[in-house]
């Protein structure tokens, strides 16, 4: 078991927040994702592409993440209390909790409300917080608690996936794994494969070389798998990610990271969870645009359009950053701005590594503390996690 103090900065407005503190969006080692954002428009709420978050749930009353969430249109016009789609859920609207069994969707932790707000978030509140897709739309799928024990969140992570391929997810986003194989999550994962889905896997926190110390599901041998690495604001991998030219794909912004919290605020974590989101979210903007791509092209579009780095060059198999204008670029949109990165930009930047990392086959993120004035300091003891491997 696995203890861990969480210690996350809470805003009221992300409006509290100065720009550079939202770095990942941004250019020098951000995705460009404004810039893509202002290339094509409403495309991403137009197009809807629905994307799974197997997570912790998502605060579904969040200003800007309600009009982002999956809608089942034969359950929200069918009877209350039926399986109106017969697919074995009931009053799934907006996906389901495998904790409770329930379609309400919740999240009492704040990891996957986070992830969602990367990914999808509106900025229809007066905060004006965007994620990197805005209205894709969320398949919220909780299969973690801190009550269960590990091999009980495998099985509901199981359930998950296999809920995403049934009910029409074009991406999954799994920010967690451990350092054990799962033969039933992978023909779960090779089931995924067979439909057509990506699946945006975080590399981990264990701050090692995965292609030494496997780390799933990233590192199962599937090709619809796309794993990711996080870095900072200065460019360089945090000492907590892990890393791998073989079996990590692509790095993304991983630390000091804000989004969407429960409660209808924002703060920052640190960790692969949160690259893995930005990647997911490129992913729903690429298919926005084309509905038609398969995962393969997909992931070939993300990977072939990354901005190379010499300090990621025998840290990933492609050697650079994730960018949005970029892949776009793969799909015939092209900007006139010029894809670039300030290589003397020198940052000082916490990675959140004096925080005990949660890569525990529950989440691959290392929330952080960036403490600033007039804002709120959110600690919650997060009790013990439960590590997949010891169940096993």
């Amino acid at each position: 078991m696995l203890a861990a103090t969480v210690t996350v900065l809470i805003a009221s407005s992300a409006g509290a927040v100065s720009s550079n503190q939202s770095w990942g969006s941004a250019q020098d080692f951000g995705i460009d994702g404004v810039a893509a954002k202002k290339l094509i428009g409403d495309a991403c709420a137009k197009a809807g592409v629905t994307v799974a978050v197997i997570d912790t749930g998502v605060d579904s009353s969040h200003p800007d993440l309600k009009d982002s969430l999956w809608i089942n249109q034969k359950e929200l016009n069918g009877k209350k209390g039926v399986d109106d789609d017969g697919n074995g859920y009931v009053d799934d609207i907006n996906g389901w909790d495998f904790v409770t069994a329930s379609g309400k969707i919740i999240d009492l932790h704040g990891h996957g409300t986070h992830v969602s707000g990367i990914i999808a978030a509106t900025g229809k509140s007066a905060d004006s917080y965007t994620g990197v897709c805005p209205g894709t739309r969320i398949m919220s799928l909780r299969y973690y608690s801190e009550k269960a024990s590990g091999q009980e969140n495998l099985k509901n992570t199981i359930r998950a996936i296999e809920y995403a391929i049934n009910n029409g997810a074009r991406v999954i986003n799994y920010s967690g794994g451990g350092a054990e194989f799962s033969q039933p999550e992978f023909k779960a994962l090779q089931g995924a494969e067979r439909k057509g889905i990506l699946v945006s896997a975080a590399a981990g926190n264990e701050r090692s070389n995965a292609d030494e110390k496997l780390y799933y599901p990233a590192a199962y041998p599937l090709t619809n798998i796309l794993s990711v690495a996080a870095i900072n604001q200065a460019g360089q991998m945090p000492a907590f990610s892990n890393w791998g030219t073989s079996r990590v794909h692509v790095a993304a912004p991983g630390a000091a990271i804000l989004s969407t919290v429960p409660g209808g605020g924002y703060g920052f974590m640190s960790g692969t969870s949160q690259a893995t989101a930005f990647v997911t979210g490129i992913a729903a903007m690429l298919l926005s645009v084309n509905p038609t791509l398969s995962f393969s092209k997909l992931k070939s579009n993300i990977e072939g359009s990354v901005r190379k780095l010499p300090q990621l060059i025998g840290k990933t198999r492609t050697g650079g950053i994730v960018n949005s204008l970029a892949a776009l670029e793969t799909v015939g949109v092209r900007s006139t701005l010029p894809v670039t990165v300030n290589m003397a930009r020198s940052l000082a930047v916490r990675d959140g590594t004096t925080s005990s990392p949660m890569a525990v086959r529950g989440f691959a993120a290392d929330p952080m503390m960036l403490p600033k004035k007039n804002e709120l300091i959110f600690k919650k003891k997060r009790s013990e996690f439960k590590v997949r491997n010891n169940a096993r």
